[in-house]
């Protein structure tokens, strides 16, 4: 059921390409998230301010416009209103990238993202954001596949006709029903390891109100710079430099590489490079200042989408 269309254009008049967009990052392969690549539609399972969840599925409807569907009965004004709002947070349509394609359109090797790429779909909370990070920690995406799902399947609230298994048409799980969860499920139902404890206590705090992680989405760059925002989530156990550099990333906070095992090679890949360490990695793009985390995140994932300069795709798996 169709209940809401939005305009696919930015704050600054920029483009915006909804297939890029989507297809921006593994986190839509995450519950309660769901990438149909044949269809070109992106799934999520989204929490009501009142209580409750619906499942929503973006689109293009028409050339320059998203439609956001609706599972089940046709939800109330309020609800729909809300909706609305969760699907221009999660997909950034919000954020004004014009001044980096600015700076794009100065760099041969990146200009294309002038044609609307560059927005990084992101997660409903911060919340969601930090434990899935946590979860792509020292270990293959199908274990963090593995363990997203189950935390989803088991803790998170149903949807209006979700399958009575599985993590579809659920949302994800509240800090309450995290910290709620035992060790025996973590280890033996998530199958987490070492980072239950991560997981674990991350709920609590959040849950207790002793960790307000919400705020950190919310802060400008005047009222948390980067550095102070790195050094928040550096603070937080299981967070490292890596982590720490992907929630920033998410949260709009542009400014730092993701450099792990998937970036590196790949930079050098497309590059055409032998070796280049990783200060020489970030001087490349220290040109786009606090976009050159985005930048640089484009610049390995051009081929994830297919296009006319794009001779071939990278395979979409074990994606972060």
């Amino acid at each position: 059921m169709r209940i809401a269309e939005l305009r696919l254009v930015g704050p600054g008049s920029e483009p915006v390409d909804l297939w890029r967009t989507i297809n921006s990052h593994g986190i839509t392969e995450l519950p309660p998230m769901n990438l149909n690549e044949a269809a070109r539609k992106l799934q999520a399972t989204l929490r009501l301010p009142g209580g409750g969840a619906r499942t929503v599925t973006v689109g293009e409807s028409r050339p320059g416009y998203v439609g956001i569907d609706v599972a089940g009965r046709r939800p109330s004004a309020a609800a729909v209103e809300s909706l609305r709002e969760a699907v221009i947070h999660i997909l950034r349509l919000d954020e004004d990238l014009s001044p980096f394609y600015a700076l794009a359109a100065r760099d041969p090797e990146l200009e294309w993202v002038g044609q609307g790429a560059g927005r990084m779909v992101r997660s409903a909370t911060v919340f969601e954001e930090v434990v899935k990070t946590i979860c792509t920690t020292n270990c293959s995406w199908s274990a963090t596949r593995r363990m997203v799902s189950a935390l989803v399947e088991h803790l998170g609230e149903k949807a209006p006709a979700a399958p009575l298994s599985g993590a579809g048409g659920r949302c994800f799980p509240t800090p309450a029903a995290m910290a709620s969860a035992g060790e025996a499920f973590y280890r033996e139902v998530a199958r987490s390891g070492y980072r239950w404890r991560y997981l674990h206590g991350l709920a609590v705090r959040v849950a207790v109100g002793e960790l307000d992680l919400e705020r950190l989405g919310r802060a400008t760059l005047e009222e948390l710079s980067d550095d102070d925002l790195e050094a928040r989530l550096l603070a937080l156990p299981g967070v490292g430099p890596y982590a720490a550099a992907h929630v920033m990333l998410m949260l709009g906070r542009y400014s730092r590489l993701i450099l792990d095992s998937w970036t590196r090679p790949t930079y050098l890949r497309v590059a055409g490079r032998r070796s280049s360490t990783d200060t020489t990695i970030r001087r490349r793009f220290a040109r786009y200042g606090r976009y050159a985390g985005l930048a640089f995140w484009l610049y390995v994932t051009r081929d994830w989408v297919e296009d006319e300069t794009t001779p071939s795709l990278a395979p979409l798996v074990d994606r972060r």
